[in-house]
């Protein structure tokens, strides 16, 4: 089904959709390919944070609530890469960093929708030079229903050597709760990557047991969050990435709270876990207000920053090949 959901800053019309079966409802947007809202309808519970139009997602740039993130997801470095011996240069917009794919990524952008029975697919031409990076690509963003949640599957085709590092940054809260430090976290990594100062995961790694981001059995994120650990102090809470060894689709991550649990599944190298450390304070759908650690995003992607880094998998995508990385959401009842 689609609905009208309001106008982006240059008048064009953008618009909600929405597909049910017996136990899910989900929504999603075609500003940014965003995934509005996932609802339980067992228990009524919609575990995604949202607006109700898209005034709401136009107007809390930064965020990127639900929405599809690229070229290159999380920071890149001093906003500069070089592929094929040519260095390009991407506009900086956190502490000197590049973040989520630039000052206008994809989370900024009116896609082009398609409808079908059990999904949505999204489509859209970042054109050579958009914020600083090589060649045409070809993005096509598939969201389709599942019995129990929602697929999400990325394909990038260029005509030139490029980046491609998506990912889906939505922020969940499984109790439509103030915020989520009573949610339990259990990840499938035995590691996780340091970050600098500015917020930039480094190439390096550290073993997470004895740590506070040992969350490899179920733990409260407010168990530790206010530890004084100066990699929680550094994002004011969590914002790390967990590799997660293995290749194809795979269990990243668990959260649950209350009656539900989320799992999340993907092929990516690994994900990173944010706890809406610095949410502005919106208002949001049921008018809820978003504030800091009211939502948890777990973001299935590369390695922040991996195409600097020796000895990575790095989000390389040759001309005339397709990169094709999926993510799911799948919900069950505790």
């Amino acid at each position: 089904m689609r609905k009208e959901f309001g106008k982006v800053d240059d008048g064009r019309q953008a618009h909600l959709f929405t597909l049910e079966n017996e136990n899910i409802i989900a929504s999603f947007t075609d500003f940014g390919a965003a995934l509005v809202g996932l609802t339980d309808k067992k228990t009524g519970i919609d575990i995604v944070q949202g607006f109700d139009d898209v005034k709401g997602f136009i107007d809390t740039r930064g965020t990127c609530f639900g929405a599809t993130i690229g070229r290159t997801a999380n920071r890149l470095a001093k906003g500069k890469f070089t592929l094929n011996g040519k260095e390009y240069t991407i506009p900086v917009n956190n502490n000197g960093n590049s973040l989520h794919g630039g000052i206008e990524g994809f989370d900024r952008k009116l896609f082009e929708a398609e409808e079908a029975e059990d999904k949505v697919v999204f489509n859209y031409l970042s054109r050579d030079g958009e914020e600083g990076y090589p060649g045409n690509l070809a993005v096509k963003i598939t969201y389709k229903l599942l019995e129990d949640g929602v697929s999400i599957t990325a394909e990038g085709t260029p005509d030139e050597d490029t980046l491609f590092a998506f990912t889906n940054h939505t922020y969940f809260n499984l109790e439509q709760s103030e915020n989520v430090l009573d949610h339990e976290l259990k990840v499938q990594a035995d590691r996780y990557a340091l970050s600098d100062e500015n917020g930039m995961m480094k190439d390096e790694s550290e073993a997470v047991e004895g740590t506070p981001f040992d969350f490899r059995e179920f733990m409260k994120f407010s168990e530790h969050i206010n530890d004084d650990n100066e990699q929680l102090r550094i994002a004011k809470g969590y914002d790390h990435f967990f590799p997660v060894e293995g290749t194809g689709m795979r269990l990243m991550a668990q959260l649950r709270c209350g009656e539900l649990e989320l799992d999340v599944e993907s092929d990516m190298p690994g994900f990173h876990v944010y706890t809406g450390n610095y949410l502005p304070g919106c208002t949001g759908k049921y008018g809820v207000k978003y504030e800091e650690y009211s939502g948890v995003a777990i973001e299935a992607s590369y390695w922040p920053n991996a195409i600097n880094y020796e000895n990575l998998d790095k989000p390389v995508v040759r001309k005339g090949e397709t990169s094709v990385h999926e993510i799911r959401f799948l919900i069950k009842h505790i």
